[in-house]
Parts: structure tokens; sequence; C-alpha cells
């Protein structure tokens, strides 16, 4: 199932497509996931889908590519919702229209089969090179209020390494030695991964850099989910073979993004805690949440 909507072309870029990976069924979340999207869970005053559309269309893309599952309904977010300007004039007008300038197209994983299957369901759409971004992870350096928002440059970095390189990336972070058994971890030889290791005790664990939820797949990915890595074959762990197969042939750069915030909405403690990171950076709040901290603890 596919639906388009706002086709207004931007100027051709080296990759001219991005893909928000928003199908899942966010159990971890449970009960707020029955009810309502995690990718349109608000970071204190901005939901996180809007972050990743803003962040895609910075770092170039015509077209953004959002996956979703038959429970989910994001299509009202993309509607032209500047009526309600008159209500606070002072918000940045992108937040009131957050598809301006990119084409915003929509697919539909009917099984929840993993990441490289929700991928697929776009690559017929998808031209050339594309930009992958987990819907749930949000990851920005300057802080983006409402009144002066500024899309995060995580995803322009990518493209930026790719330019230069060719070759696919991923985005990697630094995580401290209690969490590196939630993630991927990657081995890095210079800027290049040359292993990536699911899940690791904090023994067996590489490095303390792990995937970060971005991603440039390149223009043979559809080839090689549909022919090499299929679901049948590889389950949800598609992605991650391919990823090892670039690794293990063309190359895959690793792209350092620890200098950035990372909050996930992929679980509730990591959540809250992203809310008060968030809020503690945010001039509207900041001074009196910090106060109330204080108190409160």
């Amino acid at each position: 199932m596919l639906e388009r909507l706002y086709p207004m072309g931007l100027a051709m870029t080296v990759v001219g497509d991005a893909i928000i990976v928003a199908a899942g069924l966010g159990g971890r979340m449970l009960p707020t996931s029955a009810y309502l999207p995690k990718e349109s869970m608000p970071l204190v005053d901005i939901p996180a889908l809007i972050h990743l559309v803003r962040e895609a269309a910075e770092a170039g893309v015509q077209r953004v590519h959002i996956i979703t599952s038959p429970s989910k309904n994001f299509r009202t977010f993309f509607q032209d919702k500047s009526n309600y300007m008159e209500l606070k004039p002072n918000i940045s007008p992108e937040l009131f229209n957050p598809g301006y300038g990119v084409e915003i197209v929509f697919h539909t994983q009917t099984e929840p089969l993993g990441l490289g299957h929700a991928i697929l369901q776009a690559l017929d759409r998808v031209q050339g090179p594309f930009l992958v971004l987990l819907g749930d992870n949000i990851l920005c350096t300057d802080f983006a209020g409402i009144t002066d928002f500024t899309p995060s440059a995580a995803s322009k970095r990518l493209v930026s390494v790719f330019g230069q390189t060719g070759l696919p990336c991923a985005g990697i972070y630094s995580v401290s030695e209690e969490d590196i058994s939630n993630y991927g971890v990657v081995k890095l030889q210079e800027e290049k991964v040359i292993e990536i290791i699911e899940k690791p005790s904090k023994l067996e664990a590489p490095s303390n850099k792990v995937l970060c939820g971005r991603y440039i797949f390149t223009v043979d990915t559809k080839q090689l989910l549909e022919r090499k890595f299929t679901v049948e074959k590889y389950g949800e762990l598609q992605s991650i073979e391919i990823q090892k197969y670039w690794m293990e042939s063309v190359g895959l750069m690793g792209v350092d993004l620890s200098d950035y915030h990372w909050y996930d909405s992929g679980k509730p403690l990591n959540w809250l805690k992203s809310q008060i990171d968030y809020g503690l950076r945010n001039p509207d709040y900041s001074a009196e949440l910090s106060q109330w901290l204080k108190d409160r603890l």
C-alpha cells in the first residue's frame, strides 16, 4: 500500500531519498503504544516523527518514505496546520507544515518481519542510495525549540561522508558499559566498521561504539534483500547481514555521532530520561524544571 502527499521537488542531491521506519509494534512501550504510535510521542513539545522528517529534509533529500503498519496512521501529521499559527504565531512555521519542501510517501509493512523487510517496502520508489532513519531515535546537537526550530544535522553528516567515499554508512555512538548489551556493537579499523556483534556482553563487546539508527544504504540493497539476504533465510537479521556483506566487500563507513544527544522513545525509562534531559536544555522550561527537580530530590 502506498500513498503520496506534497510532491514538491528539491534540487538533485547525491542522496535523494530517506526512509523512516515507523512500523514496529512498540511492545516495550505498552500500554501507551496500544493507543498512540511511539513515533508520534513528543519530545517535550515536538513529536519524534517531526524531528526525523525535518532532519531528512535538512540532509537534502527530495523524498521521505515513511514505513507504517496497518494499525498506524501518520497521514494527518503532514496536512497543513498553518491555521494553528493564529493561536501561537511565535512557533516556527515548519512545525505546522513539516512536509514542506519534500515529497512524503507512505508505505505499509503488513507483517512485522524486521528492518530489512520494512525497507524493502519502499524500494520500488527509491532512486539511488538512500538514508535510513529509525523512527524512535532522535539525534540532535543544537537545541530545537518551537520558536526557533533547528533540524538535526545527523543525517546530513552521513550524506557528507557518503559524498566523499561512495560507501554505505552506519551512524555509531559511544555508550556506557552498562548499556552495551542493548545494541549492535561495532569494531572499527580507522573509520571503517569491520565487525558487528548483536547485543554482546561487556566482555564480548569489541568497543563501546554502537549502531544508533542512522544509515546510508546503496543502490544494490533491493537486489540483496530479494535475492541474497531474504527474510525466509535470515529473518529479522537481514539488514545486519547486508551491512556485514558490505563490510567484507566494498567497506562500511562508521560515522561517529557521539557528539549528539541521543533520545530513544522505544523504552519507557529511556523516554522519561529523554524528556527530563531535553527539558533541562529547553530555555522555556529549564529554570523551573531544574528547581523542581532539586526540590523533589
